[in-house]
């Protein structure tokens, strides 16, 4: 049998996992409203991202519980799914740091600063929680992906602020808002990678079980 038709590592169903998953979607379901707050009141596209970044993850949590311990290829196109909020995600964020760029004008960088480093403790907490887990399969590392890119983006946020506070101008947090998309299409491509060549390696094993029964 080909690599590519080895079986992807099976997933972890144990108590602990579940119970952490819970966890990480209870408490990113709070951020995304605390910061959608604080976008509103700050006016910062970064935040905003991060805010629906948040969303998305409490999703990506609720999703990944529901399908642990079903087939792989349940697990592998559910993580297609995630992938393709995740690329939705980016894309939005694009635009909308696009249309901030031709309206003008400042966020607030104190509220910025403040909101990002709570968010930056949550996501940091949650990371740790998971970080044994980050080499499974596609819906595992998907979830692993979504964590350590938050924390990445929380940290991008409260520069953002600093350079807001020092300059007066827009720029440092559209910028931030920029990457933080990149870095969702980017995490959209790696796990849609990954399920793709689950899904294949199913199918392979699939093939070979109905010949073995010929």
């Amino acid at each position: 049998m080909s690599e590519s038709c080895c079986a992807p590592p099976a997933p972890s169903a144990d108590f602990r996992y579940r119970k952490i998953l819970w966890i990480a979607l209870v408490l990113n379901a709070t951020m995304f409203g605390v910061e959608i707050l604080g976008s509103m009141r700050s006016g910062s596209v970064s935040l905003l991202a991060d805010a629906i970044d948040f969303l998305g993850d409490a999703a990506n949590y609720g999703i990944s519980l529901a399908v642990l311990g079903l087939a792989v290829i349940w697990r592998a196109r559910a993580s297609l799914g995630k992938a393709a909020c995740m690329a939705g995600f980016g894309i939005f964020v694009l635009g909308r740091a696009a249309w901030s760029f031709l309206q003008g004008g400042a966020p607030e960088p104190l509220t910025m600063g403040f909101v990002a480093a709570l968010a930056l403790c949550v996501n940091l907490g949650v990371a740790l929680m998971l970080y044994r887990y980050r080499t499974g399969d596609s819906n595992m590392r998907s979830v692993w992906i979504c964590s350590r890119n938050d924390a990445i983006g929380n940290i991008a946020v409260a520069a953002a602020a600093l350079g807001v506070l020092g300059t007066g101008r827009a720029w440092p947090d559209l910028v931030v808002a920029t990457g933080m998309a990149v870095l969702a299409l980017s995490g959209a491509w790696t796990v849609s990678r990954h399920a793709t060549d689950e899904l294949r390696s199913a199918h392979c094993d699939s093939v070979q079980g109905n010949l073995r029964v010929r």
